[in-house]
């Protein structure tokens, strides 16, 4: 293939921007397949402008059910994998402490 011409699926894919990461801790590890990860993010109030620490919860596929509870993990945004899953689990960042 020529360097100047390229498939539609080529162009296409190289258009596209690169699929959304989070990093997050593992909340819950009790479903089958499927963690559900807490992402926190910190925002100002608007009015008394102090620091406001928020969690947005994810779910995300774990295809080894490698997670457990209070892992950091990152994960990425892939298309829809059931109703609520639309994220993957990359990587296990940092394991939780065990006791």
């Amino acid at each position: 293939m020529s360097e100047g011409t390229h498939t539609a699926a080529e162009t296409k894919q190289r258009e596209q921007d690169p699929r959304l990461m989070k990093v997050g801790r593992v909340l819950s590890n009790k479903m089958d397949k499927t963690v559900v990860v807490g992402v926190d993010f910190v925002r100002r109030h608007p009015i008394y402008k102090k620091r406001i620490t928020r969690t947005s919860k994810f779910f995300a596929h774990d295809e080894q059910n490698n997670c457990l509870e209070g892992d950091l993990v990152r994960i990425e945004e892939c298309r829809p994998l059931s109703r609520n899953k639309r994220w993957v689990v990359r990587e296990v960042v940092q394991r939780a402490v065990r006791v």
